[in-house]
C-alpha cells in the first residue's frame, strides 16, 4: 500500500511539474512532421519526374540501331556515376535497412541513385522510377529524423513514410502507396511495421497533392482499360483461373532473374563495363523488339490500343523478360513493379488470344494482379494499386487473383531481405 502511495506521488509531482495541455484532438507535433515529410517528399518526386520526362523525350529520338550504342554509353556513363559517387544500392538493401537497421536509410548516396537512374531510365532500362524515388524520399525521412533526434520506432516509421510518399507520388494511390511500402518489407508479417501506418497514410495523401501540383498530370486511371460489366460470383473464380497463368509469368521472371544474376556475378569487371554490357544486351532487344523498351508507363497502353498476333505476343513477353531482367541484374537502375505490370498484360493477352471470347478486361488485370503479387509478395496493396491505376474498381476480383499469385509464389521470394535473414 505504501508503494502505491510513493509510485501516485511521483505521477502527480510530475504532472505539476509540466504545464497542462489541452489537446482536444487526436492530432500531435507528429502528424505536423509526417505532413512535413510528405511535402518534402511530392517536392523531390516532382522534380525527379519533371527531369526524366525531359530526358526521356530528348532520347526518344534515337530509334533503329542507334539504340543499342545509345544504351551501351548510358550504362558506361550510369556505371561511371555509381563507381565515383558510391553504390546507392537497391531493393534489397532497402528492406534489409529498415528492418536491421532500426529504419535508417542513408542519404549520403542518394546523388548517385538520382544521376545513375535518370540515365538508366531514360535511355530505355526496362525499369521504372519507384525503387530510386522509394531510396531518395525515404532516406530524407531518416535525415529528417536525425535532424530533429529523433530514434526508435518513430525514426523508422518517417523512413517508411517517406517510402510510401514516393510510392504514392508514382502510383496515384496514397492508401495502395501506404501498404505497399509496408507489404514489401516482409513477405510473412504483413502488420509488422502497422505502427507506421498513419504516418505513412498522412505522408502519402500531402506528397501525393504536391506532386500533383508540380507535374499536372491529372487524376484518373493511367492505363485505359475496356469497360467491366457489373461483377458475378463466377468472375471470382475466372480471376484465380487466369491469375494461374500470371503467376506461372511470375515463376518463370524470377527464374530468369537469378539466372541472369549468376551470369552477371561471374564478370569480374568493374561496375560501369558490366553495366556497359547490360546495355548492349538491352538496347539490342529493343532493336528487335522496340516495345520492350523502357519502363512500360507509355507502352502499356499502346498495348490496350492496339491488336497484335499471337506469334508477336509472345516474342514480346519472353523479350520484356530478358530486358527486365538484364536491367536489374547488370547494375541498372530503377524498379520492376510497372514493367511486371506490363508482363501481366501481355500474359493477359496471349490468354485472351488462346481462348477468344472471354472477359479481357478481367483476364489482364488479373494476371497482372497476380505476377505482381508472386514476385513481390504485396497480395494487399498490389489490389488497390491495379484498382487505381487501371480504372477497375471493382477490387475482389482484383484482391482473388493477387491472393493467388501470392500464395502460389516460390517459397524463396525474389528479394531477399524478405527471408527475414539480414544480409
Amino acid at each position: 500500500m505504501d508503494f502505491k502511495r510513493r509510485r501516485l506521488a511521483v505521477t502527480l509531482r510530475n504532472q505539476l511539474n509540466y504545464p497542462l495541455q489541452f489537446n482536444p484532438f487526436v492530432f500531435s507535433k507528429l502528424f505536423l512532421l509526417w505532413v512535413a515529410v510528405g511535402i518534402v517528399g511530392g517536392v523531390i518526386a516532382g522534380f525527379y519526374w519533371t527531369v526524366l520526362e525531359g530526358l526521356l523525350h530528348f532520347l526518344a529520338q534515337f530509334q533503329g540501331l542507334y539504340v543499342i550504342p545509345i544504351m551501351a554509353v548510358a550504362g558506361l556513363l550510369a556505371g561511371l556515376v555509381i563507381h565515383f559517387l558510391g553504390d546507392p544500392g537497391e531493393m534489397d538493401l532497402i528492406v534489409n535497412n529498415i528492418r536491421f537497421k532500426g529504419g535508417r536509410l542513408e542519404p549520403k548516396n542518394n546523388p548517385s541513385m538520382i544521376l545513375s537512374s535518370w540515365i538508366c531510365i531514360a535511355s530505355g532500362g526496362s525499369a521504372g522510377p519507384e525503387a530510386p524515388l522509394v531510396q531518395v524520399v525515404g532516406s530524407t525521412g531518416t535525415w529528417i529524423a536525425r535532424k530533429l533526434r529523433i530514434k526508435g520506432e518513430d525514426l523508422r516509421s518517417l523512413s517508411i513514410a517517406g517510402m510510401a510518399a514516393a510510392f504514392t507520388a508514382l502510383f496515384g494511390a496514397p492508401l495502395g502507396g501506404s501498404l505497399f511500402a509496408l507489404e514489401i518489407q516482409h513477405h510473412k508479417h504483413i502488420s509488422e511495421y502497422y505502427q507506421a501506418l498513419m504516418p505513412a497514410l498522412v505522408a502519402s495523401c500531402s506528397s501525393y497533392v504536391i506532386f500533383l501540383l508540380i507535374t499536372h498530370i491529372g487524376i484518373g486511371p493511367t492505363w485505359v482499360f475496356p469497360m467491366f460489366a457489373t461483377p458475378e460470383l463466377n468472375d471470382f473464380f475466372y480471376a484465380m483461373l487466369y491469375a494461374l497463368a500470371g503467376t506461372a509469368a511470375g515463376w518463370l521472371f524470377i527464374l530468369t532473374v537469378r539466372q541472369s544474376r549468376v551470369v552477371f556475378k561471374k564478370l569480374s569487371v568493374p561496375i560501369y563495363i558490366k553495366m556497359m554490357v547490360g546495355g548492349l544486351l538491352i538496347g539490342t532487344i529493343a532493336y528487335f523488339v522496340p516495345l520492350s523498351r523502357y519502363f512500360s508507363h507509355d507502352e502499356l497502353n499502346v498495348l490496350l490500343e492496339e491488336q497484335f498476333t499471337l506469334e508477336f505476343l509472345f516474342i514480346l513477353l519472353g523479350a520484356k523478360i530478358l530486358a527486365i531482367a538484364f536491367t536489374v541484374t547488370s547494375g541498372w537502375r530503377g524498379g520492376f513493379i510497372i514493367p511486371l505490370f506490363f508482363v501481366g498484360a501481355t500474359v493477359g493477352l496471349i490468354v485472351n488470344a488462346v481462348f477468344p471470347g472471354q472477359n479481357l478486361p478481367l483476364i489482364m488485370v488479373s494476371c497482372m494482379a497476380a505476377i505482381n503479387a508472386c514476385v513481390t509478395r504485396t497480395p494487399i496493396s498490389t489490389t488497390i494499386l491495379l484498382a487505381t491505376l487501371t480504372g477497375f474498381h471493382h477490387f475482389i476480383p482484383i484482391l482473388f487473383a493477387s491472393l493467388t499469385g501470392f500464395f502460389l509464389a516460390p517459397k524463396t521470394p525474389l528479394i531477399n531481405a524478405q527471408l527475414g535473414m539480414k544480409e
